[in-house]
């Protein structure tokens, strides 16, 4: 009985987190999409976007705490090499 039971709470979780976790990843797409063009402003709007959501989900218990501050990190190199670039 109780494997039922974590089966049923274990679905229910997984219906409550799966919005948050697809507007995660749609953030980081759209971040890493406006780097790939031309517009530094636009980029740096979408990555401050993808930066508070992805602490929300760490807030939220959805992705781990190192995991967001590694994509962090690689987001804001990214961001910093375009600027370079562009400057």
């Amino acid at each position: 009985m109780p494997a039922k039971k974590a089966g049923r709470q274990q679905a229910k979780r997984a219906l409550r987190t799966k919005g948050d976790k697809t507007e995660t990843r749609t953030a980081i797409a759209k971040a890493m999409a406006a780097m790939e063009g031309d517009d530094t402003a636009e980029a740096e709007t979408a990555v401050r976007a993808a930066l508070k959501t992805m602490d929300r989900a760490v807030q939220k218990g959805i992705l781990h705490k190192n995991n967001v501050n590694r994509r962090k990190g690689r987001i804001a190199t990214r961001l910093n090499k375009m600027k370079a670039a562009s400057a």
